[in-house]
């Protein structure tokens, strides 16, 4: 009996627990149902949300336009620090200056005569003692008719000028002296006597520039050598001016293969100096000047007390 009772009151136990249990899960089934509706809401909505993150993590990857990069700014490469001599600014360097053409001619003058003249550059010029001219080593004489005459310059023409020829030098003298008249400057120690009855030819009055000269030649030589010279002179300043131009030549007929020189040419050149020269007034020339206008006005006056 009593176990009768234990197993109806455990059955009864067990039908209230039952039953309770049974009424819960339907409670508990509208709940879950509930739950779940709401769970599976939010995970549509988790899942649309990721979706559309994804869509648009694509779209900024690929789809969307894409934007130039900017490039990447460097930071600017400092250079060792240089080592500077002198703290004071560097001078720019000054410019090159044109070269100056050397002139072809130079000017000779000289203030004791008052003679002046151009000459070319390349011919060699000498003055006082070691202008004594020369032709075939042997000294070329003055021509005056008296002494006290002087060499105050000479020029020689180079003989590389007329290479192959029997050109052996050529030279262009100023002479002076102050010890002749007017009248006798105007003849000669010595004339040409190359006519042909070997008779002294008298002197020729030339024009040479502007002044009027009275020249003659002379003339010397040998089946080997031979020697030219030309005078000139006239009266300036107080003074007898002699020019020279002298030509010497040697080896035509004996060395072969030498040529005559062109003689004329020559001579051209040296009067070419000649026509240069200018006469300019000293305290000598004046001073002789007027000593010989007094020597003539008692020349003068002596005449005409006499008759």
């Amino acid at each position: 009996m009593s176990a009768v009772l234990k197993s109806t009151t455990k059955s009864n136990n067990n039908t209230i627990t039952g039953t309770e249990l049974s009424s819960w899960s339907r409670q508990q089934k509208f709940a879950m149902l509930a739950g779940f509706a709401i769970l599976a809401v939010v995970l549509v909505v988790c899942a649309c949300s990721k979706q559309s993150q994804k869509h648009e993590l694509a779209g900024l990857s690929g789809g969307a336009p894409s934007v130039p990069s900017t490039p990447a700014l460097t930071a600017p490469q400092t250079q060792p620090p240089q080592t500077v001599a002198n703290a004071s600014p560097a001078t720019p360097a000054p410019a090159k200056k044109a070269a100056r053409k050397r002139p072809v001619n130079l000017a000779y003058s000289d203030p004791n005569s008052g003679v002046s003249f151009v000459y070319p550059r390349k011919f060699p010029l000498s003055t006082g003692d070691k202008a004594q001219p020369k032709l075939d080593d042997d000294a070329v004489p003055m021509n005056f008719t008296a002494a006290g005459g002087a060499t105050v310059a000479t020029v020689a023409v180079p003989k590389a000028l007329y290479p192959g020829t029997d050109f052996a030098s050529a030279f262009f003298t100023v002479n002076v002296n102050r010890a002749l008249s007017e009248e006798q400057c105007s003849h000669f120690a010595f004339v040409d006597t190359s006519n042909a009855d070997g008779e002294p030819v008298d002197a020729e009055k030339v024009k040479v520039g502007s002044a009027d000269m009275d020249m003659t030649s002379e003339f010397a030589g040998s089946a080997t050598k031979q020697a030219e010279a030309q005078y000139y002179h006239n009266y300036e300043n107080g003074a007898c001016y002699e020019y020279v131009l002298g030509l010497g030549t040697a080896g035509y007929g004996v060395s072969e293969g030498v040529q005559p020189v062109n003689r004329d040419e020559v001579f051209a050149r040296l009067e070419k100096i000649l026509a240069t020269v200018k006469i300019r007034p000293t305290e000598q020339g004046q001073e002789q000047v007027q000593q010989q206008s007094a020597e003539a006005e008692r020349v003068i006056g002596s005449a005409e007390a006499a008759k």
